[in-house]
Parts: C-alpha cells; structure tokens; sequence
C-alpha cells in the first residue's frame, strides 16, 4: 500500500509518501514549506489571506506528486492555526478544491495521539515516554507506553509565543523574561493534567527540537540521519537556547542548518524546550524525525 500524509500546522506545510513493507513506513518523498499559516491568528482569530495563498500553492504541488506516485490513500490533517480561525471554511474550501479531499481539522488530543504513534513506534526501550511535540501555535504533550495514557495540548508553539512577545532583534531581556513567564505558566496547565514524572524518556518532536540539536552536534548542515535519535542534554539545550536568543536574526540565518522559514522563531522553540526539561527535571531528550507526519501515515494503513 503506498499513503500520502499531509500535516498542515501553524508554520509548515509537510508532505510523507510511504509504502507500507513490512510493518514499516518507506520513505518515497518527504516535503517541507514554511507556510505561516497560523501568521496573526493569535491576534486577529482569522487566517490571513496571503498566508492561505501560499499554503494552497504549496498545496498544489503536494496534489501533483501524489497524483505522479499513483497513491492509494490520502489523508491531509491541520492543527493548530485552523482550529482558531473563525474563518476556517475559507481554509478547508479551499483544500478541497485543490486536493480533492478535505483536511480534517483534529482536536489538540487526535494531534497528540498522531504525534505519539509517528514518534514512538520505532522505539524499544525507554517506556513510559513522554512525547513532547513543539509546534508554530501549541505545543502537545502526551504520555504513554504502547498506547496514550493521558494528553494535553496547549496554546504555546513558536509562532505565538514570537508574536506575543519577542519583537526586537534580538529580544530584550525583559521580552526574554515575558516569554519565560508565559511558558512556565502554560507548563503548570500541563502538569495539573499529565503526571509527566511517571515518563522516563522525554522524547522531542519537530523542526524546534530538530534544530536545537542540530546546534547542539555542530552540524555543518542538516542532517537527518544524524539527529534522528539523536541524545541532547539539557544543559546543551539551555547553551543553545541562550545563544539563540542572543543572536539577530542575520546571525541566525547564517547558522548552516537553519531552514529560512525557522530563523525568526526558533529562539522561542529553543526556549519552550530549554523551559519544558528545566521545569520537568529531564536530563536528556531523545530527538526524533518521527512525528505526526508519520503518525497520519499509520492512520492509512
């Protein structure tokens, strides 16, 4: 069986193609465009026109690969910046004209559980874990072993957190300071909810955690075979995350692993990641490719 995923989020736009062999995802094309869908939306409550306008573009090339590949199932699902949208419709509308499908608008505990498959099914050792999946708008959190225990999704991604607070270039303290506070306050919602010290394995999904470690391992570009798996402790990820939020955004744009589209707002994933472990008392997190992306392609199967 050969499945299209699509994860549409607050910051990127991401396509998987897989054969399913084996009990195994094998990879065919694996996509990535920085959208800003979620652009204003913790602002405004709407999506912004030019943001839909490069999302479905971007889309339209997705729709053209899939149809090349000769795909069996299709499943497009999008998270955080539509499910605040008040004017949604005019995302899935346009959806549906150009991929045939509509995009399933998932609650934050389906985005949970799709993360924890894509992110956990490879793994062997290491359970409870607590899969940690930082995005543009919220970040979601979700414990388990074989299966989810307990989940919760909250409104604190890179994106938002950059919007609400982190204007100069780079941030103030005091900006720095007001992000600290935001996120630490969010942290305590999650821990009233998920009992996060029965995990014993934090493992860390999406381009934040990705390129913290890729800063972290000094990478000369990125490298995905080299970060999949890949062990960062937390004083490496604080070391990064003060760095970052250090640097102005041209410093941070000459940084050779970093993607174009993450250059404003990684000092703000940096900084829920560097929160999260500090807050949490994890050592190490385990970084994984492995997300909700994959997590979709499962569901197909």
């Amino acid at each position: 069986m050969r499945v299209a995923a699509i994860d549409c989020g607050t910051n990127s736009l991401r396509l998987l193609v897989a054969d399913v062999v084996d009990d195994r995802l094998r990879d065919i094309v694996r996509r990535m465009e920085i959208v800003r869908l979620g652009k204003g939306v913790d602002r405004t409550g709407r999506i912004d026109k030019e943001a839909l306008h490069q999302t479905l573009g971007a889309l339209q090339t997705y729709a053209e690969e899939i149809g090349r590949l000769e795909v069996d199932r299709v499943r497009m699902v999008a998270t955080s910046a539509t499910r605040d949208a008040a004017n949604r419709d005019d995302f899935v509308n346009g959806v549906r004209g150009v991929l045939g499908v509509d995009p399933e608008i998932v609650t934050g505990n389906e985005e949970a559980t799709l993360s924890f498959t894509g992110a956990t099914r490879e793994l062997t050792t290491g359970a409870p874990y607590l899969v940690v999946d930082i995005g543009g708008g919220s970040t979601e959190f979700v414990l388990g072993a074989q299966e989810v225990t307990s989940s919760v999704s909250i409104d604190m991604g890179c994106v938002r957190m950059t919007e609400r607070h982190l204007h100069d270039d780079p941030p103030t303290t005091a900006q720095v300071e007001a992000a600290t506070d935001d996120i630490d306050a969010a942290l305590e919602a999650v821990w009233a909810v998920v009992p996060v010290v029965s995990a014993r394995t934090l493992v860390g999904l999406a381009g934040s955690v990705t390129t913290v470690a890729a800063m972290a391992m000094s990478l000369l570009e990125y490298d995905p075979e080299r970060i999949h798996h890949s062990r960062i402790a937390r004083t490496d990820v604080i070391r990064v995350t003060h760095r970052l939020l250090a640097m102005s955004h041209e410093d941070r744009a000459r940084l050779p692993f970093m993607h174009p589209g993450r250059v404003d707002v990684i000092g703000a994933g940096a900084l829920v990641l560097a929160r999260l472990m500090s807050r949490f008392d994890f050592t190490e997190v385990v970084v994984s490719e492995h997300d909700i992306l994959d997590g979709i392609a499962w569901s197909l199967v």
